[in-house]
């Protein structure tokens, strides 16, 4: 019922995290950008992503009603990290527990202010609690699957005319704890959010900064390496195709892209355009930030008019820049699971328009 909340929520025990306002510069996460998380593909996918590479694995379940979150649902994400570390710039206490407005989100991912990207925000918060992940990542000394969602719980504040005044959301343990062991952080160029090429654009770049960086000969993939690392459901054919074209525009900040050939294989090559400026030493701002002024949604206080509650039922159980070789090899395992036919084969054929969908 609306107004009523979880007797289980966290946010009754975690104190909460003011977002910060003004600009904040953008950071990633290491681990989002090494491994396929997201859907590359805003049309509807409830195909899981099961992956494998050497001892790592990760898996990505949707629930159908709702799809799997997207790599544009991941700019929040890319959001709250940047500020948690920002604030430990300025010594300040982080939690999982953000509070925030959405009009400082979507502005800070260069996103319009409008009533539709009110409703499109509320649609990623809902994948990203609904998608569900396992994955060996940072397992510890001994080995273990840790699974969670994206956000575990968010509700929004809005008045009795439906303007929204606040929203609040709790992150899983998994990512916070990633965000705060700082060498995973990574920066990125704000023009990152600009890029309108379609999912796979955005995932490379992102690949382009994690394993590229700043280093002067910058980093090769076989491209049947990066299909497969993609979790890409496109065939192999469409999405050279797709990369190819990415090459002939250009359109990475910061990157220089091109195509090589060895032995039979195609592969891109991703070097630091020199001409611009590392986007590192946007992180050493020191400009003051307060905070987003947006009120408190109220866990541990009486009801709110106009409070609406979205806990959803999930259906499924389920450091510095890397010192791996320059030229990335298919030597790992992949598993990628793709969408079947009633005849039982691979139904790819529409995949390649999807993610390249703006």
């Amino acid at each position: 019922m609306a107004g009523e909340r979880p007797t289980t929520s966290e946010r009754a025990t975690l104190d909460p995290f003011d977002a910060l306002a003004g600009d904040v510069p953008p950071r990633d996460q290491r681990d989002l950008m090494e491994r396929p998380f997201f859907s590359l593909a805003k049309v509807k996918r409830v195909t899981p992503i099961l992956y494998q590479a050497r001892d790592t694995q990760v898996q990505v379940y949707a629930v159908p009603e709702h799809d799997m979150a997207t790599i544009w649902d991941a700019d929040v994400l890319i959001w709250a990290a940047s500020q948690i570390l920002a604030a430990q710039d300025r010594g300040l206490q982080t939690s999982r527990f953000f509070r925030f407005t959405p009009y400082q989100l979507l502005i800070a991912i260069g996103r319009a202010t409008g009533n539709r990207e009110y409703q499109l925000l509320k649609g990623a918060l809902t994948r990203l609690q609904s998608t569900v992940i396992r994955t060996t990542i940072r397992h510890g000394e001994h080995w273990r699957r840790q699974q969670f969602s994206w956000i575990k719980e968010w509700e929004e504040l809005t008045t009795c005319s439906g303007r929204c005044e606040g929203m609040e959301f709790v992150l899983p343990e998994w990512f916070y704890q990633g965000v705060l062991d700082r060498p995973l952080g990574l920066a990125i160029d704000p023009a990152y959010f600009a890029l309108s090429g379609g999912g796979i654009e955005r995932w490379l770049y992102r690949v382009a900064r994690k394993h590229a960086g700043r280093q002067q000969d910058g980093w090769r993939f076989e491209l049947r390496h990066l299909h497969a690392k993609s979790a890409s459901l496109a065939r192999f054919s469409d999405f050279a195709l797709d990369i190819r074209g990415i090459v002939t525009r250009q359109p990475l900040p910061g990157y220089r892209l091109a195509l090589e050939r060895h032995d039979g294989r195609e592969l891109i090559l991703m070097r630091p355009d020199r001409s611009t400026a590392p986007v590192d030493k946007l992180c050493n701002s020191s400009a003051a930030i307060g905070t987003s002024g947006a009120t408190g949604v109220g866990i541990s206080r009486a009801s709110i008019s106009g409070l609406r509650a979205h806990k959803l039922p999930l259906t499924h159980s389920p450091h510095a820049e890397s010192g791996a070789p320059k030229d990335s090899k298919s030597d790992s395992k992949f598993f990628v699971v793709g969408e079947t036919s009633r005849a039982g084969k691979l139904r790819r054929g529409s995949a390649r328009r999807r993610e390249r969908t703006p």
